[in-house]
């Protein structure tokens, strides 16, 4: 499994018994290593002497087809789900998947310590999380999620992280079937935990968005201390409904941390934060309505752990967008903003309002939105139809598979001339050099956003390379 998750910092070692306790496996032909182990991992390039390589088995792969290389370079321990004729000793268990679960589980109970805040949610999950890891971090030593390490492989990768002087943790789970949160929030063991929002990312798994939230409502089941439920949801009795604790803190308008006198910039935003234990003013460093709502959702879990009100306002003020996420780069005469992390329609819709308050010329540039299953071509046309009424948006570029999709429903309004469709980043570029020399030099804004697997950060490199 080739995606390097490996970490700089020193990480604490494991002992043999440790590790045969934790996966309750046995080892082949009772050869076991003498020492410690240094780290487990599962990219077999990062392999070496001291090591455990754990051997992930997938639909496409099989990792067990490396153990001879993982030896070859001098990795002491394999832990396996089946025996493999190579020279190395052998761990083996029943699942490795399983297994690593259990290693994550045992390193977080080792670490009792530890104050963990878990969240899920549609979107916006990354943005807060950032939100969280700069308040608490600036108090203590503090595991955040890094990328998108929040799935039943990514959460106990992150926990074999942990390490005795980390005080708080923040994990992002995320959900992509039914029971997967139920695995990861047991996992974590959270004392605070909860929902940001219910959208339509990853419609086409769940089957409908009542699908989504029995999903992630799992993640209530968990929590030993304060649940944290969002005010304003079209779920929000269904998500109240699971909370178990008897403590729980709500957000957003109507809830019990809230913003007021919200001012939105260009490129930042200001709001006095409302909370139990009173009110500040916040200079946010993000942009956008949904950033506010990202930084409320984050003082209540912040709030929930008993961080005090000057300590989230400090942590907030100094939070940093992780990278493709609404990041602003000025470019010659241009602005470009890079929002090409990821998509689902809130979002985009989210991405369309910032675009708005930039100055010039304004030039949205969408990739299609995957994970939508049979409700895709019915959301491109929605989402299609509202980003050209969006008032300040002079064109809307349209990239993709579902790009003709978006464009009928921008024909299905007064704008439609907006948008351009494309099937393809190639066919697209032309059109965007050619929309910039027209209207050069009047300022211009371009807000380039998409799923994942779109790459539309290719694009956007493409463009500033031309011009």
């Amino acid at each position: 499994m080739h995606t390097s998750t490996t970490s700089t910092a020193a990480l604490e070692p494991w002992s043999i018994e440790q590790l045969q306790q934790a996966t309750q496996g046995y080892w082949l032909n009772d050869k076991k290593p003498a020492g410690q182990i240094k780290r487990i991992l599962t990219d077999s390039r990062d392999a070496e002497a001291g090591d455990a390589f754990l051997a992930l088995k997938g639909e496409r792969f099989d990792a067990h087809d490396f153990i001879a290389q993982v030896a070859a370079q001098g990795c002491d321990i394999a832990i396996v789900s089946r025996p493999v004729d190579a020279d190395i000793c052998q761990l083996v268990v029943e699942d490795t998947r399983l297994a690593l679960g259990l290693l994550g589980a045992y390193r977080r109970q080792q670490n009792p310590q530890l104050k963990v805040i878990a969240l899920t949610g549609s979107s916006g999950k990354t943005t807060t999380k950032e939100m969280l890891g700069s308040i608490l971090s600036r108090l203590a030593p503090t595991l955040v999620t890094r990328g998108n390490l929040n799935n039943d492989l990514g959460v106990p990768v992150m926990l074999l992280e942990l390490r005795s002087e980390h005080q708080y943790a923040v994990m992002e789970l995320g959900a992509s079937h039914q029971g997967e949160i139920d695995y990861t929030s047991n996992m974590v063991q959270p004392h605070v935990a909860g929902i940001i929002n219910i959208g339509t990312a990853h419609l086409g798994e769940f089957g409908g968005r009542d699908g989504i939230c029995r999903a992630k409502s799992e993640i209530y089941a968990h929590i030993s201390e304060t649940s944290i439920i969002p005010a304003v949801d079209d779920f929000a009795e269904a998500i109240r409904a699971a909370v178990r604790t008897e403590k729980s803190l709500s957000f957003g308008t109507g809830g019990e941390v809230y913003a007021s006198d919200m001012v939105l910039e260009a490129q930042s935003s200001s709001f006095t934060l409302n909370t139990p234990q009173g009110s500040k003013t916040v200079r946010l460093p993000f942009a956008g309505e949904h950033n506010v709502e990202n930084a409320t959702a984050a003082a209540a879990f912040a709030l929930a752990i008993g961080i005090n009100l000057d300590d989230i306002v400090a942590g907030l003020e100094q939070a940093v967008g992780a990278k493709g996420r609404l990041n602003f780069i000025p470019h010659k005469e241009f602005l470009f903003i890079d929002d090409t992390y990821n998509a689902n329609p809130g979002s985009m819709r989210a991405a369309a309002e910032v675009l708005a308050q930039q100055q010039g010329i304004r030039v949205m540039v969408t990739g299609d939105i995957g994970e939508l299953g049979s409700s895709a071509a019915i959301e491109h046309y929605k989402l299609g139809r509202d980003l050209v009424s969006v008032k300040g948006i002079n064109f809307v570029v349209a990239v993709g598979e579902f790009a003709p999709a978006a464009q009928e429903g921008a024909r299905s309004t007064q704008y439609g001339k907006k948008m351009q469709a494309f099937l393809n980043q190639e066919q697209a570029l032309p059109f965007l050099i050619d929309l910039i020399e027209t209207h050069h030099p009047q300022p211009i804004s371009l807000l380039f956003k998409g799923s994942r697997y779109t790459h539309m950060e290719t694009l956007m490199a493409a463009l500033m390379e031309k011009l």
